[in-house]
């Protein structure tokens, strides 16, 4: 397969799929997405995804667009190592799991979000406040799952498709200064996964479009 990930290096859905990716083993090409610049929102970009939005992972031609959309078709693709369990009950807690970030945390924190905000009025303290207070609500209830599910990493003792999750969106706690010492079991996992070389390859830091202040 050749593959191109349309993506930003700060981008946590982006970085999600960098790690599945690293995790599978796939080589892939960058092809980098200023956010910033709103590439994202160029007639070009729109017609790899006509929601504008980051990752878009192209296939031999053909595009695949939402994270975890993108990161089932990789197990599904190359089943080892898997990101979900075999189990059909553990497989629908482990996607809860991930959905806790991706579907009820990260959505309403994103630039676009973000860039709404700042445009109804509310300064950065604000906008802060407003981050923190999602991601806390989130964490939260994967503090509690973590507990119950996790061992080596987030869900058992391989890391998977909570971790591809779970390490993007600590990134974002951190950047945005949430307190994490409530969550003890989610700081443990996510540190011991930015220790396995999937995740340290899939870093923002380490993009070709990363901007260090």
């Amino acid at each position: 397969m050749k593959l191109v990930l349309h993506g930003a290096w700060r981008s946590s859905a982006a970085y999600r799929v960098r790690i599945g990716l690293n995790l599978k083993g796939l080589a892939y090409a960058t092809a980098p997405v200023s956010l910033v610049d709103n590439q994202h929102q160029s007639p070009a970009f729109a017609t790899l995804n006509p929601q504008k939005l980051v990752p878009a992972l192209v296939v031999d031609g053909r595009v695949l667009t939402q994270s975890l959309a993108i990161l089932e078709w990789l197990d599904e693709v190359r089943p080892e190592p898997a990101l979900l369990p075999a189990d059909p009950m553990a497989r629908a807690q482990a996607r809860a799991m991930a959905q806790v970030i991706a579907c009820d945390i990260h959505p309403v924190n994103n630039l676009r979000i973000l860039r709404a905000l700042t445009g109804l009025g509310v300064d950065e303290p604000g906008r802060e406040a407003w981050i923190q207070r999602w991601i806390t609500d989130g964490f939260q209830a994967l503090e509690a799952r973590i507990i119950e599910h996790g061992g080596q990493y987030a869900f058992g003792d391989t890391p998977g498709l909570v971790d591809c999750c779970l390490v993007p969106q600590v990134y974002n706690a951190e950047r945005f200064k949430t307190d994490l010492s409530p969550f003890p079991a989610l700081r443990a996992v996510a540190a011991r996964a930015l220790e396995h070389p999937a995740f340290v390859a899939a870093h923002p830091n380490q993009q070709p479009d990363a901007i260090h202040a």
